[in-house]
């Protein structure tokens, strides 16, 4: 059954055109050829990535917060209430009203001593704004790294500057050593996030950061063992044109440098919108669909191949959407921005001043009703309370 499964999977009519296969493919002359066999590479390459990762937040991470200033919140814990605790746990972290009174029955607290206790033990179970710098710091150095090192391996490369070159002698394309590298250290770095997205910290676009990570395994294993090579060294510099300035952003904002992460994220928006929703679906992805077709039939790898590309663009435009929101907080009397997949975290003094305002309005409905923002005249009430 294995070695059924194995010949249907690796059967030359679903990765090549027809005519050519994994024959192709085979070193000779002095020609190297990529080999589905060099992935196995990744995996070890991305438990080093986790190892350094490690390494790199305690000895560079947390330092250059301090240096930056990146203060944590005094977060007051949640007294201790088994009661409580085993709702929170068991049942849900955001309870309603009628549980909320249900509780304060239980317990002897007051409905909004209840509250309270939940909003405090919601905040306890929030990364710590150490936690997210490291984070961004860490990704905002491979980003960095990963864009210059691309560009250097493409900048004389002839498919940089014409697309259709990328497709000009496959599938028997050479291997070039700058190519080998740039896939195995790209494709062990998404693996490795992969790895840690359980641990790392949880945003409301958590799903779809899973399914990019996924489509990019994917799309970068694919590319590989059919020498879509040329191709997939351009789509990885188009993305990480752009995720270095949102990281560093993020770093910006947790250490409260206000303006600079605001002029940051002006360039990052920028980039992202003319890289993601422009270069890629309009000369990238044009070049995959269109010109491919030209040369060869079309095969169940080219609609592979594309149909992931299309996964990514659809979650370019989700993302777009987010940094439109965004964008909007930079109008004239916003002047702070901050990331909209991410959970606020919530305070004592909101829920004050919420409670301030209900009980204006209490006052405002008690005194008789209001018309145009005042108060009716009411002859039998000569004073307020």
């Amino acid at each position: 059954m294995l070695a059924w499964l194995s010949n249907w999977f690796w059967q030359e009519r679903l990765w090549f055109p027809e005519g050519l296969g994994w024959a192709d493919l085979q070193d000779r002359d002095g020609r190297v050829y990529a080999k589905a066999s060099d992935l196995w590479v990744t995996v070890p390459l991305a438990l080093c990535f986790l190892i350094v990762r490690q390494i790199f937040e305690r000895t560079v991470a947390t330092p250059l917060a301090a240096l930056l200033g990146v203060r944590e919140k005094v977060r007051l814990r949640a007294e201790h209430n088994p009661t409580l605790e085993s709702f929170f746990c068991n049942e849900t972290k955001h309870p309603t009203q009628s549980s909320i009174e249900s509780l304060s029955k239980q317990t002897g607290y007051s409905v909004r001593q209840v509250q309270r206790w939940f909003r405090r033990r919601r905040n306890q179970d929030r990364p710590s704004l150490l936690k997210k710098f490291r984070e961004a710091s860490w990704r905002f150095t491979f980003y960095l790294l990963a864009f210059f090192a691309g560009l250097a391996s493409l900048i004389d490369k002839p498919w940089l500057y014409d697309l259709k070159e990328m497709w000009s002698g496959f599938p028997v394309l050479t291997l070039l050593p700058s190519q080998y590298w740039y896939y195995m250290i790209e494709l062990g770095f998404y693996i490795s996030l992969l790895f840690s997205v359980a641990s790392d910290v949880k945003r409301k676009d958590f799903k779809e950061q899973i399914v990019h990570h996924l489509a990019t395994i994917m799309l970068i294993s694919f590319s590989w063992c059919v020498n879509y090579i040329r191709a997939g060294t351009l789509i990885m510099l188009v993305h990480d044109a752009a995720d270095y300035l949102l990281e560093s952003a993020k770093m910006f904002n947790y250490a409260g440098w206000r303006k600079t992460c605001n002029y940051i994220f002006i360039v990052f928006a920028a980039v992202f919108i003319i890289t993601r929703l422009v270069i890629f679906p309009f000369w990238i992805m044009h070049c995959t669909w269109v010109y491919p077709v030209t040369i060869y039939p079309p095969f169940f790898g080219y609609y592979f191949f594309n149909g992931l590309l299309m996964v990514l663009q659809c979650l370019h435009i989700f993302w777009a959407v987010l940094i439109l929101r965004m964008a909007i907080k930079f109008l004239p009397g916003n002047e702070i921005v901050e990331d909209e997949r991410s959970d606020r975290e919530e305070t004592d003094e909101s829920e004050e001043e919420e409670g301030e305002k209900e009980r204006e309005r209490w006052e405002k409905t008690k005194n008789g009703p209001v018309r145009n923002g005042h108060p009716a005249l009411n002859n039998n009430h000569g004073k307020t309370e």
